[in-house]
């Protein structure tokens, strides 16, 4: 059973929330997000909480009234703070500039890989680390996952894309007789 959906979320002060139908409308100035429910859940606003309920008893149920519980969650958060993934860029010539709404990298082929930053996200370069923001927490994490493809690490040197809290298992090289 869903604890996660037990727990009721606290409208932050700014935050506008609807319900409308079977979806939820979130509001903070003029950004608005929608998420709808497709009335797996019921939905209820009380004294400045926002407060989830299953449809049934089954299993399903409960997978839904946590999983757009959490899907809510994380547009309040966005709305109110913003998510961020940290890259770092380990490797020799190994570099990231921002260019207009185009990431540029070089990251040891013969020709640069440019990357094109999505609508709704932000990127920042400072020396080797990478800050991929915006308000979706999907989106964000779908960045971030596209750049790291570019040049994963690789596990005898670690030269490549990481992310900054990622741990490398580092491999033995080669050795001699």
């Amino acid at each position: 059973m869903s604890r996660i959906g037990k727990k009721p979320i606290d409208i932050p002060a700014g935050v506008e929330v609807k319900v409308e139908g079977t979806e939820v409308v979130v509001s903070k100035g003029k950004d608005t997000k929608r998420l709808d429910t497709l009335g797996r859940v019921d939905i209820e606003i009380a004294d400045n909480k926002i407060i989830f309920h299953r449809k049934g008893e089954d299993k399903a149920s409960s997978a839904f009234w946590g999983t757009y519980r959490a899907l809510t969650q994380n547009i309040i958060t966005g709305l109110t703070q913003g998510f961020e993934k940290r890259l770092e860029i380990n490797g020799v010539g190994y570099r990231a500039a921002v260019k207009g709404k185009t990431l540029e990298l070089q990251l040891g082929f013969s020709h640069p890989v440019n990357y094109e930053i999505p609508e709704g996200i932000t990127i920042g370069v400072e020396k080797n680390i990478i800050s991929v923001k915006g308000q979706d927490k999907q989106k964000v994490g779908q960045v971030a996952a596209e750049i790291r493809a570019f040049r994963p690490p690789e596990p005898y040197k670690g030269k490549g894309v990481k992310y900054v809290d990622e741990v490398i298992l580092r491999k033995a090289g080669k050795t001699g007789k």
